[in-house]
C-alpha cells in the first residue's frame, strides 16, 4: 500500500497543479497571446481548459488506479472501492462545468444556453442516482465495518495475505514487517498484551479468521506473524466446534509441511477464548498485481512462479495436504524475489477418516469436485493452479458471471474460452496443457502437480516463449 499511496501522490499533485494552476496562469500577460487557439475561444481561453482538461484526465486515472488498489477483501474497503468512480464523475462535471463556464462560455453559445443547462443537470442527476445507488446496495457492509471495529470477528474462512500492495482478493495485510522494519509497540486494544509466549507488538492487519498481529517470541528474539480468531463468540455449539476445529486444522496440516516455497507454521494455541497460530513472517507481493492487463507476468516469469507452486503442492500432496483455496492471493513472490503458497486455513488432510461435504474456497477458483461437495485430492488444487494459469495469461479468469452461482454453474458446465480468442500469440502447446488443468472430470487431468510443474517447464523451451 505505502507505493501505492507514493504513486497515487503524484497524481493528486498534477491535480492539484493543473486545477488550480488553469486560473493562476491564464492571467500571466505572455500567455494571454497564447498561439493556439479552439473554436471560438482566444487563446487565454484555450490555455485555461487545456490545463484544467489535463487535471480532469488525470482525476481519471487517480480513480482508475485507486479502484485497483483498493483491496475488495473487507467491508470498509469494498465501500469506499465501489464509491470511488461515482464521486470522481460527480468531481469531473462539476469542476468541468465551472471551467466551461469561465473559459469556454462561447463554446456554450454553439450548444445553447438552455440546451447546455440541460446536459448539465441531467449528468449531475444521473451521477447522484449512481452514488445513491452504490451507497444503499452497499450500506449493509458499512455497517458491518463499524460493527466489527468494536467487536472481534466471526468468520471462518480463512483467505488472508501479508502483501505491500493491494489488489486483492484478498487482501492486504498491511506487509508482514513495514520497510522500515516491526514498528514500537501498539497492540490491539482488545488484544492481550501476550499470546502464549508470544509478545504482541502491533496490529497488521484484518483477515476474514480474525485480527493478525505482529509478534515477537522473546526466547529466540523472532519476529512472528501471528492469525488469531475468536472462539467464543459463536452462539451454535456445532459451528462453534466447526469454526475452531477448521483454524487448528491449519496448524496441524500446514505445520507437518516444511517447504522453502510454502508459508511456515511455528506454533499454535489458546489463551482466553482466543486460538492463534504463530507462523513466518513474510513481506512481499501476491499475484494478485499481476492478474490484469497492462501487468501481466512475462512469459517465462510466470512458467517459472507456477511451476514452483505446483512443485510445492506436490510436496504437500505427498504428505496428505490439499490446499483447497489456490488463487493469486494466496501465491506471494517475497522481496527476495522467493516463491511462496500461504492460507492452508481450509486444507484438507487426505488422511481424515471424516469426509466433509461443506463447500469451501473462493468460487472463481473452485474445481467442479468442490462445488458438488465431493471429496477433493490433489488434482482440485491443479485445476485451481489451471485457472490461476489462465488468468495470469489473459488478464481475466477462465469462468465468469454476474452472481456466484452463475460462476459456479460456469464452472460445473461451461468449457473455458479457446486460449486462441484471448491471446493469438501463444502456441497450441499451452491450450494442450490449459485442456488437461481444466478439464471438469478429474481423471483426465495431470495426475500429480509434480507433472504439471514439469508441463510448464516444458512450455518455456517454445520459440516464443524463450523469446517473451
Amino acid at each position: 500500500m505505502t507505493q501505492a499511496l507514493r504513486w497515487t501522490g503524484w497524481f493528486w499533485l498534477v491535480l492539484f497543479i493543473a486545477l488550480l494552476g488553469g486560473p493562476l496562469l491564464s492571467t500571466v500577460p505572455w500567455l494571454q497571446t497564447f498561439p493556439f487557439t479552439f473554436g471560438r475561444l482566444n487563446g487565454t481561453q484555450t490555455f485555461r481548459l487545456l490545463v484544467e482538461g489535463i487535471g480532469l484526465i488525470t482525476l481519471g486515472l487517480v480513480a482508475t488506479h485507486a479502484y485497483r488498489l483498493i483491496p475488495d477483501t473487507s467491508a470498509g474497503f469494498a465501500f469506499v472501492r465501489n464509491l470511488v468512480f461515482p464521486l470522481s464523475t460527480l468531481v469531473i462535471l462539476i469542476v468541468a462545468d465551472r471551467a466551461i463556464r469561465v473559459a469556454g462560455y462561447p463554446l456554450i453559445n454553439q450548444v445553447g444556453t438552455h440546451s447546455y443547462r440541460i446536459i448539465h443537470a441531467t449528468s449531475l442527476i444521473m451521477a447522484g442516482l449512481w452514488i445513491t445507488h452504490v451507497w444503499l446496495s452497499n450500506r449493509d457492509s458499512l455497517v458491518r465495518f463499524f460493527s466489527a471495529s468494536t467487536r472481534p470477528i466471526e468468520t471462518t474462512t480463512p483467505s488472508w495475505a501479508w502483501a505491500d500492495d493491494a489488489n486483492d482478493e484478498a487482501s492486504e495485510m498491511a506487509a508482514a514487517a513495514s520497510e522500515d522494519g516491526p514498528s514500537a509497540p501498539s497492540p490491539h486494544r482488545n488484544s492481550p498484551p501476550t499470546l502464549g509466549r508470544y509478545k504482541i507488538l502491533k496490529e497488521l492487519g484484518r483477515g476474514a479468521m480474525g485480527v493478525v498481529y505482529l509478534g515477537k517470541d522473546p526466547t529466540i528474539h523472532r519476529f512472528v506473524a501471528i492469525k488469531t480468531m475468536r472462539l467464543d463468540h459463536v452462539e451454535d455449539h456445532e459451528t462453534f466446534q466447526a469454526a475452531k476445529a477448521r483454524f487448528f486444522r491449519e496448524a496441524e496440516s500446514a505445520g507437518r509441511l516444511s517447504h522453502p516455497n510454502i508459508v511456515t507454521i511455528f506454533d499454535a494455541g489458546e489463551e482466553e477464548d482466543l486460538g492463534y497460530i504463530a507462523m513466518e513472517l513474510v513481506q512481499g507481493t501476491t499475484l494478485t498485481r499481476w492478474c490484469r492487463p497492462p501487468d501481466l507476468l512475462p512469459l517465462d516469469r510466470l512458467l517459472s512462479v507456477l511451476a514452483t507452486v505446483a512443485d510445492a503442492l506436490d510436496y504437500a500432496h505427498q504428505q496428505g495436504v490439499i490446499h483447497r483455496d489456490i488463487k493469486p492471493a494466496n501465491i506471494m513472490l517475497t522481496k527476495d524475489d522467493v516463491v511462496k503458497v500461504m492460507d492452508f486455513g481450509i486444507a484438507t488432510m487426505t488422511s481424515s477418516p471424516k469426509t466433509s461435504t461443506t463447500v469451501m474456497g473462493t468460487p472463481t477458483y473452485m474445481s467442479p469436485e468442490q462445488i458438488a461437495g465431493k471429496k477433493v485430492d490433489g488434482r482440485s488444487d491443479i485445476f485451481s493452479l489451471g485457472v490461476v494459469l489462465f488468468e495470469l495469461l489473459t488478464g481475466r479468469p477462465p469462468f465468469t458471471g454476474n452472481t456466484v452461482p452463475a460462476v459456479l454453474f460456469a464452472i460445473a458446465n461451461t468449457p473455458p474460452p479457446r486460449l486462441a480468442e484471448l491471446r493469438a500469440d501463444l502456441p497450441a502447446a499451452f491450450q494442450d496443457v490449459l485442456d488437461r488443468v481444466l478439464h471438469k472430470n478429474p481423471i483426465y487431468r495431470y495426475r500429480t502437480a509434480g507433472e504439471l510443474a514439469s508441463a510448464l517447464r516444458s512450455l518455456l523451451t517454445t520459440p516464443l516463449a524463450r523469446r517473451l
